[in-house]
């Protein structure tokens, strides 16, 4: 007898009851669904998404629509409310709305007593809307303690208090004098909850001083230790960075020491990864082709499988950077010298070598161990000036023997990359400057040349020849992967162009060139903003993965990172891997891909990719906490910016002067009653009709900065659109904004002013 297929309750429900299997092969398993009723089940899962009952999550995994949380899941113990009831929030939340409140159901006989910073896994019924909070979690088990807590330590009569640094944080922590271990006042600390508080300040005891928070240079420090990136290496892997030596064998490696290749990165680089060098290919069957060389520092070579250095480098993950510091992913005598590109110095490199057509098609390419020998080590400034020839260019030969080729190889690299057509979001790149005591001085917008296309190009280009060969090898590699938009965004997209009268066409696959015409058509327009910001919101996350999704972003098929090695540990992955596959060097065996490794590369990739949202975020916190540092003295100061995100609490924005981000209450709107649109990211007037939009221009008043939690509040001075009231009725009008002062009315120019 056939097996009747599911209902769309049932799909629904074991979506919901196992979020970690909810693949289209896992529901047909779970249903026990074979032969020709997977087609049928198949159609309905489709169905089911163009209903809108259910999306597409990442790696083919599908979801419920909207921002929830799944029936079992692991959540933090946040706060004791004044009942002396635990609150909690999700450890993890990836979607744009507020995160959810959690209340902890009343402890049943034999549960484990929960403290804050306590981690539970728990299960979670949702509560009725209205309700105080949004969901009810009964403990399942304690997982121990969460991460510790950082903040600055008060001293008091009795021990002191430490105000936490963390953003979401709204309470302080009780230090006794038994426990604040030498602590003093204004003194950032890293404490630990103790346990078997219930009424009061929550007591906390120091494990760590870290030193004023006054001092230069206390803010990165802060977001390090907040996110709980490594910084000291082991004895192990110092010992053995130490015990490096250069490279001086030519066995196994061609000799590319009289090619000129040179590097080009930003002035102050302390390590280089790759150099370039271009040449007019002189087959005559290639007319106005090129011959590309691309050198990538051979890290391989000193970071070898299961050594204390690969278990390091593993663990960051990536280097992260800041304002005022970098956290390398390798000791400093390796990334700052034997593994970096310096001109004048040999140094071991993986090549490739492409050869290129007058279009910018790619003909061949080959793969290569070498020795090099740096020409120059140029920044972006000096080798664009050098190309234009105007103020602070080189003199020649540099510039007819190495700069003029190469910006003629990018010419042709142009002409591939405008049929290929990638996203064309080309957002500008804030620089924090600081001075050598450790203040913010400027901050400033880094000015993008040809020469940062350049290069862009050839590394994009040896990523995607990197792919191809362990492709064609049946390697194991980590892609690079970059899945489109998911459906419920596009369609969030195509309303939001549909106002501004920009359509996106329906029924077909979505390809970055639909998104480069919308962004050419509002490019003129006082929506270019609006439409430049909804299509990034629109974007998925890159992360690294062993099985190739494609990168929809650079519009490729295949990619994989290949050539930052000293700061990344998936082009190391790479390296090895193609080590491995083609023989390279005089023992691969040694420095290659090892089998114990390609079969935890799933793991790795999945962990490289949370190392790496980890620095992403913490690189944003320090940033945010040093702007408003900055911003502190410029309190009532009025500044022009552009709505940059829109939540039912009020208005973030983005001032066009430094890029800082900041928040106006909605509670400041007005007195009427606003309405939260979460699919066309609007908030509306429920009696005025008064509309605010992602990417609309406003005017704002600084009223308050925070540099310790890196918030800057603002208060809206002119802004807002004109349009239908939502109808319903509630509060009371907002006074109308005066003749003169709508969004995109304001003055230019972003200066703050008194």
């Amino acid at each position: 007898m056939t097996k009747p297929l599911p209902t769309h309750e049932d799909i629904l429900r074991f979506i919901a009851e196992n979020p970690d299997k909810t693949t289209k092969r896992d529901i047909a398993k779970a249903f026990k669904v074979k032969g020709a009723a997977r087609v049928v089940l198949k159609d309905m899962i489709a169905d089911m998404r163009r209903e809108g009952l259910i999306e597409r999550g990442s790696r083919k995994s599908l979801r419920p629509v909207g921002a929830h949380l799944p029936p079992v899941a692991v959540i933090e113990v946040s706060a004791i409310n004044a009942d002396g009831e635990p609150l909690a929030r999700p450890q993890s939340w990836e979607f744009d709305e507020d995160e959810p409140t959690i209340i902890l159901a009343p402890q049943k006989k034999g549960d484990p007593a929960v403290g804050v910073g306590d981690r539970v896994l728990a299960k979670l019924r949702a509560l009725p809307s209205g309700d105080a909070y949004d969901y009810e979690a009964s403990t399942i088990r304690k997982l121990g303690t969460a991460k510790r807590i950082l903040g600055v330590f008060r001293s008091g009569s009795e021990g002191g208090r430490v105000m936490p640094v963390d953003k979401k944080a709204d309470r302080e922590f009780r230090v006794a004098e038994a426990d604040r271990h030498g602590a003093k006042d204004g003194e950032l600390v890293e404490v630990e909850t103790l346990r078997g508080h219930r009424q009061g300040l929550t007591p906390v005891r120091v494990i760590a001083r870290l030193g004023n928070i006054g001092a230069p240079r206390s803010i990165s420090l802060i977001a390090i230790h907040e996110h709980g990136i490594p910084v000291a290496f082991g004895d192990d892997a110092l010992a053995e960075a130490e015990a490096a030596k250069p490279v001086t064998s030519m066995k196994g490696r061609e000799d590319l020491r009289d090619l000129p290749l040179i590097t080009i990165d930003p002035e102050d680089a302390r390590d280089h990864d790759d150099a370039i060098f271009a040449e007019a290919d002189p087959d005559p069957n290639n007319e106005g082709g090129h011959i590309l060389w691309i050198a990538i520092a051979d890290v391989a070579h000193y970071v070898r499988p299961g050594t204390a250095l690969d278990r390091e480098a593993r663990k960051r993950g990536n280097s992260c950077y800041f304002p005022d510091r970098v956290v390398p992913m390798l000791p400093d005598v390796l990334s700052g010298d034997l593994c970096s590109l310096h001109e004048g110095v040999e140094r071991p490199c993986l090549g490739v070598r492409i050869i290129l057509a007058e279009d910018g098609s790619k003909r061949s390419h080959s793969f290569f161990r070498a020795m090099m020998r740096s020409a120059a080590s140029l920044s972006y400034e000096t080798a664009q000036a050098t190309a234009m020839g105007t103020d602070g260019a080189l003199d020649a030969p540099i510039k007819t023997e190495i700069i003029d080729p190469l910006f003629a190889c990018y010419r042709s690299l142009e002409k591939a990359r405008e049929r290929r057509q990638p996203l064309d979001l080309d957002l500008p790149e804030r620089r924090i400057v600081m001075s050598e005591a450790g203040k913010v001085t400027s901050v400033r917008f880094r000015e993008r040349f040809d020469a940062h296309k350049l290069v862009e190009e050839c590394m994009v280009l040896a990523n995607v020849c990197a792919a191809e060969t362990l492709e064609s090898k049946r390697s194991d590699l980590v892609y690079r992967v970059h899945e489109p938009p998911v459906e419920e965004r596009i369609e969030a997209l195509r309303e939001t162009l549909e106002t501004i009268g920009i359509p996106l066409a329906k029924g077909q696959r979505l390809m970055p060139g639909q998104l480069n015409t919308a962004l050419r058509a509002a490019q003129k327009t006082e929506y270019s903003e609006t439409v430049s910001m909804s299509v990034l919101r629109a974007q998925t996350q890159a992360i690294y993965s062993p099985d190739n999704f494609g990168h929809f972003g650079l519009n490729l098929a295949r990619y994989a990172h290949f050539t930052s090695p000293i700061r990344r540990y998936a082009d190391l992955i790479v390296h090895r891997a193609l080590i491995s596959a083609l023989g390279l060097g005089a023992d691969p065996k040694q420095d290659g891909l090892t089998i114990e490794d390609a079969a935890a590369l799933r793991d790795t990739a999945t962990h490289i990719s949370q190392t790496e949202r980890r620095a992403m975020l913490a690189e944003r916190d320090s940033s945010d906490r040093y702007l408003a540092a900055f911003m502190e003295d410029r309190v009532g100061a009025e500044f022009d910016g552009i709505v940059s995100g829109v939540a039912r609490f009020g208005l973030f924005v983005k001032l066009n002067e430094t890029g800082a981000d900041g928040l106006i209450p909605i509670s400041t709107l007005g007195t009427e009653y606003y309405t939260h649109d979460p699919d066309t990211n609007t908030l509306r007037g429920e009696r005025s009709g008064t509309l605010f939009r992602i990417g609309m221009r406003v005017l704002v008043r600084l009223e308050e900065a925070v540099p310790l939690a890196g918030g800057l509040r603002f208060s809206l001075v002119e802004g807002g659109e004109e349009g239908k009231p939502s109808g319903r009725g509630r509060g009371n009008r907002r006074p109308p904004i005066p003749k003169g002062r709508r969004a995109g009315k304001g003055r230019k120019g972003g200066k703050g002013r008194r």
